[in-house]
């Protein structure tokens, strides 16, 4: 990269990746378009899928709930897709129904979008988790301002499920929690 400023080597460095590309892609035709409660959760062909096509089915018909419980603003509908033992960087299952109370007193229309790039399953019976890697990202119209507003945005998050009363059910994500999270950034404990 001989000649290029560090500026343009980073960036170049940065979104050399087309996924990434997708995510900004995505975001930015949320936010200008002010795409209203529309919600998408795919699986692009270039995506590694270890699992059978019933577990697939499974994954996104929880995927498919959330969407629906969040265009509905449906608090109890959305809660019922997280696992009772749900940790994510120590918020629980009763921190995360308050986020999502809040965001629904806060937004209306919310829009998500999910592209799974992996889909693994580890350990085995009852005690076997599936492991979704997944980038998108969470927008919704503010109920005091009227802009569209991005809520929460990912990359390459690792959402674990694991199977509780018959159902796949969110019980968090993958990485260990930071003692101190750099500026600027957020724990991604929605989905």
């Amino acid at each position: 990269m001989t000649g290029l400023t560090p500026a343009v080597a980073i960036a170049r460095q940065i979104w050399s990746c087309p996924r990434r590309w997708m995510l900004v892609a995505v975001v930015a035709l949320n936010l200008v378009t002010g795409t209203t409660g529309q919600a998408t959760t795919s699986i692009p062909p270039s995506a590694v899928v270890e699992v059978d096509q019933t577990t697939v089915n499974q994954i996104l018909e929880v995927f498919h709930k959330a969407d629906t419980a969040i265009a509905a603003e449906d608090l109890d509908g959305v809660m019922t897709l997280y696992a009772t033992q749900y940790n994510y960087h120590g918020l629980k299952k009763a921190d995360v129904r308050k986020i999502w109370f809040d965001l629904f007193k806060e937004y209306h229309d919310l829009s998500d979008v999910h592209f799974f790039s992996k889909i693994v399953k580890v350990g085995s019976g009852s005690t076997a988790i599936i492991e979704v890697t997944c980038m998108g990202s969470l927008s919704g119209l503010s109920k005091t301002g009227g802009l569209r507003v991005p809520i929460d945005s990912w990359y390459e998050e690792v959402h674990f499920l694991t199977l509780e009363g018959g159902v796949w059910r969110i019980r968090g994500n993958a990485g260990e929690s930071p003692r101190i999270l750099p500026f600027g950034t957020a724990p991604h404990p929605l989905f």
